[in-house]
């Protein structure tokens, strides 16, 4: 009997994401499949809710909606701040960086640049975009000790250590 995709398993998947309108917006490649230990947080909500229970061989399209995925957009998480704050550093639409906020450090992508104002977005990039994944299970099977403890597969898919 094989293994069934559930917590704490070492698993790997191939896929293809892609947006409403049918652009693909990531894919794995055919010999770098995603490794990752289920049910570590490490997948969006509404794709490890499908993926569990599936075992290797598995083939399924599931359509994520936005709130399950990378979230609902949300216009707070957009600022416009001096321009100034940036100094001398060259600054244009779709940089990103790392800014501290009232809830802590977080990605924001420039989205305009005047000569006195920045505006930044904190929003995921995804952030209110519905998705379907193309996904084959490739395997699935019980995470080493290790692996548990680093957080992450080893071997093909995963980290390859040193």
């Amino acid at each position: 009997m094989s293994e069934t995709i559930s917590q704490d398993k070492a698993v790997t998947i191939h896929y293809t994401v892609k947006n409403g309108e049918g652009v693909t917006l990531d894919q794995s490649a055919e010999e770098r499949p995603l490794a990752f230990i289920f049910g570590r947080g490490m997948l969006i909500p509404g794709l490890e809710k499908v993926l569990e229970g599936k075992t290797a061989g598995e083939e399924l399209n599931a359509d994520i909606s936005a709130a399950d995925a990378y979230g609902e957009r949300h216009d707070g998480l957009i600022q416009t701040v001096p321009r100034n704050l940036f100094g001398d550093q060259d600054v244009n639409p779709g940089m990103q960086f790392r800014a501290t906020t009232d809830h802590g450090e977080q990605s924001v992508m420039v989205v305009e640049v005047n000569d006195t104002e920045v505006t930044v977005d904190g929003n995921h990039p995804l952030a209110g975009v519905d998705l379907n994944f193309e996904v084959k299970v490739v395997d699935v099977r019980e995470a080493t000790a290790e692996e548990l403890s680093h957080g992450h597969v080893h071997g093909p898919g995963g980290v390859e250590h040193e």
